[in-house]
């Protein structure tokens, strides 16, 4: 079995990327480059649980309180 390295840029940002720039980084005859915006970076973190700690969390059940006023 053969193995070989392929060569990749990763970009990331905390915001969006240009259309124009999602169009340079899939375009034929130039090397690879991974873009993660600001979303998809969000969801690395939560996948890889990277500074994260677990929390548990409810939501108010409003019709309950209503028979109490």
């Amino acid at each position: 079995m053969e193995s070989f390295i392929r060569d990749k840029g990763v970009i990331l940002t905390t915001g969006t990327f240009t259309s124009e720039a999602k169009k340079e980084s899939i375009r034929d005859g130039v090397s690879a480059i991974e873009l993660v915006d600001g979303e998809k970076l969000i969801d690395l973190f939560e996948s890889l649980e990277l500074g994260l700690k677990h929390k548990k969390a409810f939501d108010i059940n409003e019709k309950f309180f209503k028979d109490f006023q």
